[in-house]
């Protein structure tokens, strides 16, 4: 296996070398979806890595899966419009219907459907799931939901989007998380009727988009899993998310540490490489510990995932300890390049942007340090 994971990351650098600085910078200065990296590398094979052999992916695990998006960071670039793509699928293969199954598999798998979009997170209630508001009560052979999203990236380069909504008040049932559902959105027939997606800029280039539905009509053979039990399908998705997203941090790392190195032996200030002074060489050599410590934190996760081994309390140290890696390192590296890295033609300022939504998102470190205290340690719950 290590062979193959090896085999992989030389063929996603490859293929990213196709895919300079240049590339990026365009993108971001324009807040442009990457459309010709995501063709590349779902025409490579890479956003369904995770998705069965018999629906047309390549059955692999999450280890590769990982390595295809540090791959992706390490040389510059930015997995966001592909990461969704590759763990979202997973709440279809594990809760959907063979008929859903059968239907959407393997059309994302090819490449012929983009899912790429997950709508939960809400205006008033951000990182308090239980408390979205957005509802979908059903009518006959359908839902009609009515509600808004927020921060809800790449909904309008995404065929299919998942949307977390209420299809029974809070407070009903005896569960605290009963009541929240999960159904599969066909953009390309919603879009008009009852949804509208609204471009949310921000300091990254995300395709963020609010999200506003009024009567939106969704089949009830959309439904997946049971009603009710959506909640517990996002968490049974999160520690892919966030093994995924801890590689991306991993691979920005890596740049920020291979960018800084590289800088800090050519530029010569007071008649010396400033990488011979102790004070720009050490930041560098602490990110790189950092950097390796998370890496083990990582692979840990992953292997635990692929065996189906518990493994929530490492996913979520995998992202805690890689985001903090990769922040610290983009501060570094900016501040070793001085006022060059605030230049756009160096890339640091963009990846540093970039990185820096880690620690926030898609679970800030103080949720996942909430975590720790309480299913770790045995503290009381905080929250």
């Amino acid at each position: 296996m290590a062979g193959e994971i090896e085999a992989i990351r030389g063929a996603v650098a490859r293929l990213c070398q196709r895919f300079p600085g240049e590339y990026w910078r365009a993108l971001d200065r324009e807040r442009a979806y990457p459309t010709d990296f995501v063709r590349a590398m779902t025409e490579a094979g890479y956003l369904s890595v995770l998705i069965p052999e018999e629906y047309g992916g390549s059955g692999l695990g999450i280890e590769a899966a990982a390595a295809v998006l540090e791959e992706i960071h390490k040389s510059g670039g930015n997995g966001a419009a592909c990461h969704a793509q590759m763990y979202l699928m997973g709440t279809v293969l594990r809760h959907g219907s063979p008929a859903q199954k059968k239907t959407w598999l393997p059309a994302i798998a090819s490449g012929a459907l983009r899912l790429q979009a997950f709508a939960v997170t809400e205006p008033t209630s951000g990182s308090d799931t239980l408390g979205l508001k957005t509802m979908a009560r059903r009518d006959g052979d359908r839902y009609l939901v009515t509600g808004q999203k927020v921060f809800t990236s790449r909904a309008e380069h995404s065929d299919l989007m998942l949307l977390l909504a209420r299809t029974s008040p809070r407070g009903e049932g005896s569960a605290r998380t009963a009541g929240l559902s999960v159904l599969l959105v066909d953009l390309r027939e919603a879009v008009g009727n009852g949804l509208e997606i609204r471009p949310l800029r921000t300091m990254i280039n995300h395709a963020t988009t609010e999200i506003f539905m009024d009567g939106l009509a969704v089949p009830a053979a959309n439904l997946i899993g049971e009603e009710g039990l959506g909640f517990r399908y996002v968490l049974d998705g999160m520690n892919a998310e966030r093994i995924l997203i801890a590689a991306e941090c991993l691979g920005d790392a890596r740049w920020f540490i291979d960018k800084a190195a590289s800088y800090a032996k050519e530029r010569v200030v007071f008649g010396r490489p400033i990488g011979q002074n102790q004070g720009v060489q050490f930041p560098i050599a602490e990110s790189f510990a950092a950097t390796e410590a998370a890496t083990l934190m990582v692979e840990k996760a992953c292997r635990l995932f692929d065996s189906g081994e518990p493994c929530g309390t490492e996913a979520n140290l995998a992202k805690l300890l890689a985001s903090e890696a990769s922040w610290k390192a983009g501060d570094m590296c900016l501040q070793v390049h001085g006022g060059f890295g605030f230049a756009e033609e160096f890339d640091v300022e963009r990846k540093f942007r970039e990185t820096r939504l880690y620690r926030t998102a898609p679970i800030s470190t103080n949720l996942i340090l909430s975590y720790i205290a309480e299913h770790v340690l045995g503290l009381p719950r905080s929250y």
